[in-house]
C-alpha cells in the first residue's frame, strides 16, 4: 500500500474522521503501511486522515532514550476517547502535515483514554508528558483540527505568511 502525507492547506485535513467499525485486513494493511511512513518521515505520531483515510485511527511511537523507535513500542489507537485529563503543559509541536513549522502549544499534562486495538479489543491507557501531548495532537486530527488552529491570532497570521512563502519557494525548485 503506497501512502503519501496530506499537507496543509489540503481540505481533507479538515474532515472529521468516522468511527472504525470493521477491524479487518483493510484496517491492518493501512496500519502496517502507516508505521514505516511515520518512521521514514521522522514522525512520532500519524493519524489516518494524514494519509487520506478519514477514519478514527492513529499510531504513535515515542522515541526511547537513544532516539530509537522500536516496533514493540508502537501504539495503534482506534476510536480513542479521553476519559480523564489534568495539568497543563507547553510543548513545541510540529506536524508531518505542516512541514518545517514548530510552535509552542498548550495541552493537558496527563490524560487517560479508552480505545480499541487493531482487533477491536477495548483498551485503556494513562499517558503523561510527550505521549499525552502526542495523543492529543493526533486526536485533534481526527476532529479536523491542526495544531496551528491553537495559535493566537498574531501567531496564526505570521504562520500563514511564512507558510505561503515556503510553498512558493518549494514550487520554484
Amino acid at each position: 500500500m503506497k501512502l503519501t502525507i496530506v499537507e496543509y492547506p489540503d481540505k481533507r485535513l479538515r474532515q472529521v474522521s468516522k468511527e472504525v467499525t470493521a477491524f479487518d485486513k483493510d484496517l491492518h494493511d493501512l496500519l502496517d503501511a502507516m508505521n514505516p511512513m511515520m518512521i521514514n518521515t521522522n514522525g512520532i505520531g500519524l493519524a489516518a486522515i494524514q494519509v487520506g483515510y478519514a477514519i478514527r485511527a492513529l499510531i504513535l511511537n515515542i522515541p526511547d532514550e537513544d532516539g530509537e523507535q522500536p516496533p514493540e513500542n508502537l501504539l495503534e489507537i482506534i476510536n480513542p476517547i479521553i476519559t480523564d485529563k489534568s495539568g497543563e503543559s507547553l510543548y513545541q509541536e510540529g506536524c508531518l502535515s505542516v512541514p518545517k513549522f514548530y510552535e509552542d502549544i498548550k495541552r493537558y499534562e496527563k490524560i487517560s483514554i479508552n480505545y480499541q486495538d487493531r482487533d477491536g479489543n477495548t483498551m485503556q491507557l494513562d499517558a503523561e508528558g510527550l505521549l499525552a501531548i502526542a495523543i492529543q495532537h493526533e486526536m485533534d486530527h481526527l476532529e479536523g483540527i491542526l495544531f496551528i488552529d491553537k495559535l493566537s491570532y498574531a501567531k496564526r497570521k505570521k504562520f500563514e505568511k511564512e507558510y505561503k512563502k515556503m510553498l512558493k519557494e518549494r514550487k520554484k525548485s
